[in-house]
C-alpha cells in the first residue's frame, strides 16, 4: 500500500510538525455581500469605504485604511475588522482570484464584493494569503464564470478547499508575509520619491526652453550655457557588431537584455565600449532608448557616443529628452533613429566643471535609486519564495 502524503508545506518554522487540516471554505466560515456603493457614491468626507477596484488599483494582503469615503446608508455592511473581501467581478480569472483581509472596523465595504468572515479557528491573514496564492488560487481561477467579463459567486467559493494548520502556525507565516509587504510597500515608495526628486532635479539643474541658465545652481557658477550639436560635445561614435562573428570569451556582449538588467553574454573581442560612453538603441520598438555606465563589445543593434567632456553629463541630458527622442527623432513604421540625429538634436552646456558637479551628482543619485531597486527586487523575490513553500 502506498504511503500516505503528508499534509504539510516544503518550509515550516522549526517545532511544527503536524499535518495540516484539509477543510472545505463553508465549514470555516459564513459569506455574504457588499452593498449599493460604487465610484458614484465617493465624496471628500464620510466614513471611510473600500471598493472592489481598489484590489486591481492598489492590491494589499491587509487592508488598516483607505483613502475614499463616502456616506452612510441604511442598509450599508460595514466591517467588524474580521472580513475577507474577493472581488465577485473582473477581467481575467487570474485577477479575481486575490483575497484582502479588511483588517480595521467601521470600513463600508462596497458592492462586487464577496464577503467571508471567518471562524476563530483561522487567522483572516492567512486565509487571505491562502485564497491569493497556489493552489488555492488556481482552484478559485478555475471556478470562475464568463467571458469578457468574469465573476466568482460565494456558492463557488465555499466549495474551495483549504489547509489551515493550528492558529499559533498561522499567526506566524501571516506576521512575516505581512512584514516582507510593509517593507515591499516601504522600499516601492521610497523609489517613487527618489524618481519623483531626481524629476524635480532634472528641471531645476538644466535651462527650461529658450533659457539660457537654469533656476537652480552650485555655487560659483554663473556663466550662460551653451547652445550645441550633439556631434560637437562628443569625439566619435560607433555602432556594434553581430554577436555572430565573436566567439565565447571573457568580454561582456553589450545588448538590451543585458543593459536591462540581464545575464551579460561573453564573446572573444576587445571592449569598444567604456564606461564613460553614452550608449542609444538605434533599433527596434524601443529605438532611442539611452544608456551609460557600461563597459564591453558593442552589441549590433546599438551606436555608442564618446564624449568629449563629461559622459555622465551627457547621460543625464538625453535621458532628460529621452520622450522628445522617441517622438520626433526616429523613422516611423519599423524605427530607427534617425541617421543624422547627431547633427540634428541639440544640447544645453555649461563650463567642463560644472558638467562635471551636475554629473556626478546624478551619477550618486542613480546609484542611490539603483539600490533601492534591488533591494526591492531582493524582497519581492523572497516573498515570491515564501509564498510557494508556506502553504500547500
Amino acid at each position: 500500500m502506498a504511503k500516505e502524503e503528508k499534509k504539510a508545506p516544503k518550509l515550516r518554522f522549526n517545532g511544527y510538525t503536524n499535518d495540516w487540516e484539509q477543510v472545505k471554505l463553508e465549514k470555516i466560515a459564513a459569506f455574504s455581500k457588499g452593498k449599493d456603493y460604487s465610484k458614484l457614491d465617493l465624496k471628500r468626507k464620510g466614513y471611510p469605504i473600500f471598493l472592489y477596484g481598489q484590489m486591481y488599483t492598489d492590491y494589499r494582503y491587509k487592508i488598516v485604511e483607505t483613502s475614499t469615503y463616502a456616506s452612510l446608508k441604511k442598509d450599508a455592511v460595514v466591517s467588524n475588522g474580521n472580513e475577507i473581501v474577493i472581488p465577485s467581478s473582473g477581467e481575467t480569472s487570474v485577477d479575481i482570484a486575490r483575497a484582502s483581509w479588511i483588517a480595521q472596523k467601521g470600513i463600508i465595504l462596497g458592492s462586487d464584493l464577496n464577503i467571508i468572515r471567518p471562524t476563530s479557528s483561522v487567522h483572516p491573514l492567512f486565509l487571505a494569503l491562502s485564497l491569493s496564492n497556489n493552489q488555492v488560487k488556481y482552484n478559485l481561477a478555475k471556478v470562475a464564470q464568463g467571458n469578457s467579463i468574469v465573476h466568482l459567486y460565494n456558492n463557488n467559493l465555499k466549495k474551495v478547499n483549504i489547509y489551515f494548520p493550528n492558529i499559533v502556525e498561522q499567526n506566524k507565516i501571516g506576521n512575516i508575509l505581512n512584514s516582507i509587504s510593509n517593507c515591499i510597500n516601504l522600499h516601492e515608495r521610497k523609489c517613487e520619491e527618489l524618481a519623483l526628486i531626481k524629476k524635480a532635479l532634472l528641471q531645476k539643474l538644466f535651462p527650461k526652453k529658450d533659457e539660457v541658465r537654469p533656476e537652480v545652481r552650485y555655487k560659483n557658477f554663473s556663466d550662460v550655457w551653451e547652445q550645441r550639436k550633439l556631434g560637437e560635445v562628443i569625439i566619435s561614435e560607433h555602432k556594434g557588431k553581430v554577436k555572430s562573428i565573436m566567439k565565447g570569451g571573457n568580454t561582456n556582449y553589450l545588448e538590451t537584455n543585458y543593459l536591462n538588467g540581464g545575464t551579460a553574454q561573453k564573446v572573444d573581442a576587445l571592449a569598444d565600449v567604456s564606461k564613460d560612453d553614452v550608449l542609444i538603441l538605434w533599433d527596434g520598438s524601443k529605438a532611442g532608448t539611452i544608456y551609460h555606465g557600461f563597459e564591453g563589445a558593442l552589441g549590433s543593434t546599438l551606436k555608442a557616443y564618446v564624449p568629449k567632456y563629461s559622459g555622465d553629463f551627457l547621460y543625464q541630458i538625453l535621458k532628460k529628452n529621452q520622450d522628445k527622442i522617441y517622438q520626433s527623432y526616429r523613422t516611423p513604421n519599423i524605427p530607427h533613429v534617425i541617421k543624422n540625429f547627431t547633427e540634428k538634436f541639440n544640447v544645453s552646456i555649461p563650463t567642463i566643471i560644472e558638467q562635471q558637479e551636475i554629473g556626478d551628482f546624478f551619477k550618486q543619485l542613480d546609484s542611490l535609486i539603483t539600490l533601492h531597486q534591488r533591494k526591492l527586487e531582493k524582497l519581492k523575490q523572497l516573498k515570491k519564495f515564501l509564498l510557494q513553500n508556506m502553504f500547500i
